[in-house]
């Protein structure tokens, strides 16, 4: 019974403990502007099966492609045999649905063995590319420190995850062979059929019981680990690669959103409407996006989703040519905001209410943050300003990600906003102002029509 109740027990702590980390990101991605889900529905799922489920994307580079699928497969089929641990675990049983289904059961562990040990290999020719190689992607600037470490220690979960099961069905494998009470014969299996007996056949009983054993808390244990690694870690994609697919825009890559108040205005100059008597012009809007609270919750969620692969980066045409964009830092920057807002609000650091809104007894919320900081803190203009708007870090990501969305909101606020911006490009803003073309005119730019 003891053994039951300790792993209800790390079991309940686990769970409590992961639910807080995902209901933190939860929370942080409602810090930005709420989204409506318009357009086909049809062909949201269809995006969510062929690109998040599918890994359609990944297979623009088929070689990493393939190996990405070999772990990501082996990692989702793997769940099969976790739901079995879950029901040994709590009942204090043994491979109870070998009985049920037989070979079914048998085929199922075995096409799982077989995806590991591929899995196995796919996770040390990653090991091999991020430390031996230097893949240059996986080495600018933002990736140092932290973002490197996290990438592999990833890979090193992965080896002990796919450990663990070798050793619990190599060690039974030898257990049922010899009809040791409680090992129920499950048919033989694909790769610890023969590893088994090669790698433990010439262990006692009781050493097999304890490699056997140690396997299957190694599994548990680390699948566990997984549950509350990934949301402080970039792989947190294994699961909101769905959701951000499912709600990514279905209008055409380059097709970039206009402002109603810039329309408006354009449509008065234009003679096209007329201008509300009645509009209070006291209060002037705010253009684009200076913070996450500017930002759409899709926008939040891209950055939470990011995998930091860095395929954005190494297509972006401004980083390729030396300048200091970097796509993959800008959700960098974005998600480490965030974090940091997301806490501080947690917290209820009343310190980050802005001087004029402080009042005894107020509860720090999004709506009356203010930190004296902003995205612009982190996100350079020189990196804004860089960018050609040219999508093609937006085709490059594998789950439809777009830093192209952020950048273009961070720049209308510089522009729009402040009245910022490069100073060679002050002559062309000013040209469509006063003459509507983009050069200056010394006629009035549809004087042609009335000759």
């Amino acid at each position: 019974m003891l053994p039951q109740i300790i792993f209800a027990l790390v079991t309940f702590v686990a769970f409590w403990y992961a639910y807080k980390q995902y209901n933190r990101i939860w929370k942080n991605i409602h810090l930005g502007k709420e989204i409506k889900v318009t357009g086909d529905k049809s062909q949201r799922w269809k995006n969510v099966v062929l690109i998040a489920l599918g890994q359609k994307k990944m297979f623009k580079k088929w070689i990493p492609g393939l190996f990405h699928f070999f772990i990501y497969s082996a990692f989702i089929i793997t769940q099969i045999e976790l739901v079995e641990i879950f029901v040994d675990g709590f009942l204090g049983t043994h491979r109870p649905f070998a009985a049920i289904f037989g070979g079914l059961y048998t085929f199922a562990i075995s096409l799982i063995e077989v995806l590991s040990l591929l899995a196995f290999v796919a996770t040390l020719i990653f090991l091999s590319r991020r430390n031996l190689l230097k893949i240059p992607r996986f080495h600018k600037p933002e990736m140092k420190g932290w973002p490197k470490l996290d990438g592999n220690i990833i890979l090193y979960l992965e080896l002990a995850l796919v450990i663990g099961i070798f050793m619990m069905n190599g060690a039974d494998t030898v257990l049922q062979s010899r009809g040791v009470e409680h090992y129920t014969q499950t048919g033989s299996f694909a790769v610890t059929s023969w590893l088994g007996p090669a790698l433990f056949g010439g262990l006692s009983d009781g050493a097999l019981m304890f490699v056997e054993r140690t396997g299957w808390w190694m599994h548990f244990l680390v699948v566990l680990g997984f549950l509350n690694y990934l949301p402080i870690s970039k792989h947190l994609h294994v699961f909101l690669a769905f959701p951000n697919v499912f709600y990514g825009r279905l209008t055409p890559k380059g097709e970039i959103d206009n402002m109603d108040e810039v329309t408006t205005e354009v449509k008065i100059m234009l003679g096209l409407e007329e201008p509300d008597p009645n509009a209070d012009m006291s209060d002037l809007p705010e253009f684009g996006a200076k913070d996450i609270f500017d930002l759409t919750e899709l926008n939040l969620l891209n950055a939470y989703t990011c995998t930091e692969c860095g395929r954005c980066t190494e297509a972006c045409p401004a980083n390729i040519t030396g300048k200091k964009l970097s796509p993959r830092k800008i959700m960098m920057d974005v998600r480490d905001r965030m974090e940091l807002v997301g806490k501080n609000i947690t917290d209820n650091k009343t310190d980050c209410i802005a001087a004029a809104k402080k009042t005894d007894g107020v509860v720090l919320s999004k709506e009356n943050y203010d930190d004296g900081k902003s995205l612009f803190d982190s996100i350079t203009k020189e990196e804004l300003f860089a960018c050609t708007t040219c999508n093609a870090c937006v085709e490059a990501c594998p789950v439809s990600i777009s830093p192209l969305d952020i950048i273009v909101q961070l720049r209308r606020y510089d522009l729009l906003t402040n009245s910022a911006g490069p100073s060679d490009w002050m002559p062309m803003f000013n040209a469509i102002e006063n003459a509507g073309a983009v050069w200056q005119l010394s006629t009035d730019r549809d004087a042609w029509t009335k000759d």
